[in-house]
């Protein structure tokens, strides 16, 4: 039979409404995200800052989208056993890494590691951390110029403590050490707490962490300097490095992090969730209780970030030469 105009239009109409029936059809079968549980890793101990910002996160994710969020610690190696179980993670948009600069920018320049800045998606930076000098209560030094000359007179005497070769705190110490020319002993632990509770026995002399804000707080721990350009208002009494005459980039924040290949919408939608998360009233007073505060950055503007403080931390190992059994 000859095809007329009238069935082949019929058809051709037909041929055109396939691939919208096709589709219609897979868009009302494809699950909207999220319909479970998410995953947040974080790859310390639970108690220190890392794990408390996770937690916080969390909690305002799964009130933003309407699923539980379950904070999996996941800490070893020096933070990167978590880290790259994260990296390896099936990026469907159910698995998170919560971690600071370390875990990403700094590990990978300071360990043979299967894994790099960029097998992940940066998401959102959450908060920066007010940088904190603490030493024991008794110790006999009322700030941290009184360290340094105590230091001076005699080189590799006194002890700084740190979470662990290659974090910020550890960082940091090699800074200002080099900067002051003094000769402190490097004492890592597995995570702040560990390293926390030996300062507050006198164990160890002094550690660059701010975790260790609410025991200076409440008379535990005695602050010497913060790392902050202001004097932070929660310790008014506490001078910065720069009234000390140092000049110093922690460059510390926490963020979330998504494993490679994690759709461009979901990235998106989850940046937004932070968002609302951290700009909310309570979120500024509830961070500076951990010595940290709001410090939102979106996911493109925070993918520059993390490839210029990859950079910069590179450099940094690199001319100083620091391995992970420093």
């Amino acid at each position: 039979m000859k095809p007329n105009r009238r069935s082949f239009c019929g058809s051709a109409a037909a041929a055109m409404a396939l691939p919208f029936v096709v589709g219609q059809s897979w868009a009302q079968s494809a699950s909207p995200w999220p319909n479970k549980a998410l995953r947040f890793i974080s790859p310390y101990p639970p108690g220190g800052l890392s794990d408390q910002i996770a937690r916080f996160i969390a909690d305002g994710v799964s009130r933003e989208l309407g699923q539980p969020v379950i904070v999996d610690n996941k800490p070893g190696a020096g933070a990167t056993l978590g880290t790259e179980l994260a990296a390896r993670a099936t990026p469907d948009g159910y698995t998170f890494l919560v971690a600071p600069t370390a875990a990403v920018a700094v590990a990978p320049w300071i360990r043979k590691l299967k894994f790099t800045a960029d097998d992940f998606v940066p998401v959102a930076k959450l908060a920066s951390s007010y940088g904190l000098i603490t030493t024991f209560k008794d110790a006999p030094w009322a700030h941290y110029g009184d360290f340094i000359k105590a230091a001076k007179a005699a080189p590799g005497k006194y002890t700084f403590a740190s979470n662990g070769v290659g974090s910020i705190v550890h960082l940091t110490g090699v800074l200002l050490h080099k900067q002051a020319g003094i000769d402190v002993v490097h004492v890592p632990y597995k995570g702040s707490m560990e390293s926390m509770n030996d300062l507050v026995g006198g164990r160890v002399d002094v550690m660059y962490d701010p975790v260790t804000m609410p025991r200076v707080k409440d008379g535990v721990l005695k602050g010497l300097a913060s790392t902050t350009r202001a004097r932070n208002p929660e310790l008014a009494d506490v001078p910065t490095l720069k009234e000390l005459g140092f000049d110093l980039d922690t460059r510390s924040w926490f963020a979330l992090f998504a494993p490679k290949g994690t759709p461009a919408e979901i990235v998106a939608r989850m940046s937004d969730a932070a968002h609302r998360t951290m700009t909310a009233p309570a979120a500024r007073q509830q961070l500076l209780l951990s010595a940290l505060y709001p410090d939102f950055e979106a996911h493109e503007a925070f993918g520059r970030r993390v490839r210029d403080d990859s950079m910069f931390f590179k450099e940094l190992i690199q001319k100083e030469k620091i391995q992970v059994d420093g």
